[in-house]
């Protein structure tokens, strides 16, 4: 087996060192670094936009070209996160929590090659997972339908009950209120409008995500900063010499345990039709707190809060490919795009794709493996100039940040109703910090909030309002049992605590 593996992947190798191939990943790398670094773009529009200039290359070079503007997407949300405390897009969500905190203590330095450092190993561990494992995760991928899948929400949640560190009813009502903001809009089954706030049309198409995002964690970080500051010139001075670079680099092994648990954990989320990166990360990050020896450091400025949702972003993205090629199921927004482009270029994905175009399956996996190399040399060489956005003081940082916060919040819809909303959101995360509410339940809660609800009513309707679904599944089962046990934790800790105590 390993033989019809390394052959075929040996030739997909030398196909990806092509001159054109490699200009493609090149261009495409930096392309999606950009792109993933401004807020309100992202790998969805960013592959959208450059879908027709694909056009006038071959369709191997073409895929091969928007698959790495993909990848440089994924590390480019840190970019913002860091330096600005603005998610570029979704994905990047999970960065700010610990990514801005240790730029404000002068460690963005640090913060962007964890970021890099992730990326890098956890692009390579699913694109070798991908490689040797695509048919039988594709069919294991399948055993997940909708009462899995809601079993796998519950545990995402309750990862932050349980283990968050945080005050426990806090969490549940920063929770609550992300699954109530998730829920306005139509009804996914009658179509009927629900929670339309003085019967304003712009809530019709409901919350948009990166809204949010950006109202809480760019506006709100920005009003938060303009109060301690008292307008103060702040300077984050980030030293980038050699020496420091090498210092960086005794940081990794802090953080490979948490990378490796992101890595994989993300591929697997990535293989599940719907799921995607902004779930896997937030998930990742999640798992990392729980499992580290120092959980209450995690959004002061912990670096595996960086890399683990780094590592998961981006072996997500490799994993939601996983669907696509092998079975013609997209795993995310943007492996829809490039669904809809392999179409057009006469390429059907699924099981037959290996034998009829072997030449381009295996040239895009090879061109995966050097993607990935290629984005991390060109991130740890922009370090200095990204650093340098934190040398502004933050006067000048405030007004951009604001436009930047504008811009994203306008893009995704074209519409007016979610400035305003992104502004209303800003100020509430604004008061959430001073009140010492965590906000992060809150994101994960309208991230995960309709694709739970989905997953709820899928299951019910299926069984005709049997809840009994969830636990006569095995995969389900163990999802809730553990999920039990995790909200049920803490509880068990301060009882044990209390009992030695006496």
């Amino acid at each position: 087996m390993i033989d019809t593996i390394l052959m075929p992947l040996g030739a997909g190798l030398l196909q990806a060192f092509e001159p054109l191939n490699l200009l493609m990943i090149f261009l495409g790398c930096l392309a999606g670094l950009f792109v993933g670094a401004l807020p309100g773009l992202g790998s969805v529009n960013g592959v959208a936009i450059l879908l027709p200039v694909t056009f006038l290359v071959p369709p191997t070079a073409a895929i091969i070209f928007l698959a790495a503007l993909y990848y440089g997407a994924m590390y480019g949300g840190a970019v913002s996160s860091i330096t600005l405390g603005i998610p570029g897009a979704s994905t990047a969500v999970a960065t700010v929590f610990d990514g801005r905190p240790l730029a404000q203590q002068g460690h963005a330095d640090r913060a962007m090659m964890a970021a890099a450092v992730a990326s890098f190993i956890g692009g390579t561990i699913s694109v070798v997972l991908f490689t040797f494992f695509a048919p039988p995760l594709a069919i294991f991928a399948l055993k997940f339908g909708p009462p899995e899948e809601f079993a796998l929400m519950v545990l995402a949640f309750a990862t932050f009950i349980g283990l968050g560190g945080d005050d426990i009813p806090k969490t549940i009502f920063s929770i609550l209120v992300g699954l109530v903001l998730a829920a306005i809009g139509l009804d996914i089954i009658s179509g009927q409008p629900r929670l339309i706030f003085f019967d304003i049309p712009g809530f019709l198409h409901g919350i948009n995500f990166l809204v949010l995002a950006i109202g809480i964690y760019g506006i709100g970080e920005m009003l938060w900063t303009l109060e301690h500051t008292q307008g103060k010139v702040e300077l984050h001075k980030v030293n980038t010499s050699w020496a420091k670079f090498k210092e960086n680099l005794g940081y990794i092994k802090s953080y490979f345990g948490s990378t490796i648990l992101g890595s994989v954990l993300g591929f697997f989320v990535g293989t599940l039709p719907a799921a995607g990166a902004t779930p896997a990360s937030l998930m990742s990050y999640g798992l990392a707190k729980t499992f580290s020896k120092n959980p209450d450091s995690f959004g002061k400025g912990n670096v595996s809060g960086v890399a683990a949702p780094e590592a998961a972003n981006n072996a997500a993205s490799t994993g939601s490919m996983l669907p696509m090629i092998t079975l013609g199921i997209p795993g995310s927004p943007t492996t829809a795009i490039l669904l809809g482009g392999m179409i057009i270029w006469g390429l059907r994905p699924g099981p037959l794709l290996f034998q009829e175009h072997p030449d381009f399956v295996w040239g895009l996996i090879g061109s995966m493996y050097i993607a990935n190399l290629v984005t991390l040399v060109l991130n740890l060489a922009l370090i200095p100039v990204f650093a340098r956005v934190l040398a502004l003081p933050f006067t000048l940082l405030a007004p951009i940040i604001f436009t930047l916060c504008v811009v994203g919040g306008y893009a995704p819809t074209n519409d007016m109703h979610d400035v305003w909303l992104m502004l209303l959101f800003g100020v509430a995360g604004y008061l959430l910090r001073k009140l010492n509410y965590p906000v992060a339940p809150a994101v994960l809660a309208i991230v995960l909030g309709p694709l739970a609800e989905r997953s709820l009513r899928q299951s019910l309707i299926g069984s005709q309002g049997d809840a009994t679904v969830f636990f006569e599944r095995p995969i389900s089962l163990i999802c809730i049992l553990i999920a039990i046990a995790l909200v049920a934790y803490p509880f068990v800790n301060k009882m044990l605590a209390k009992k030695n105590g006496d």
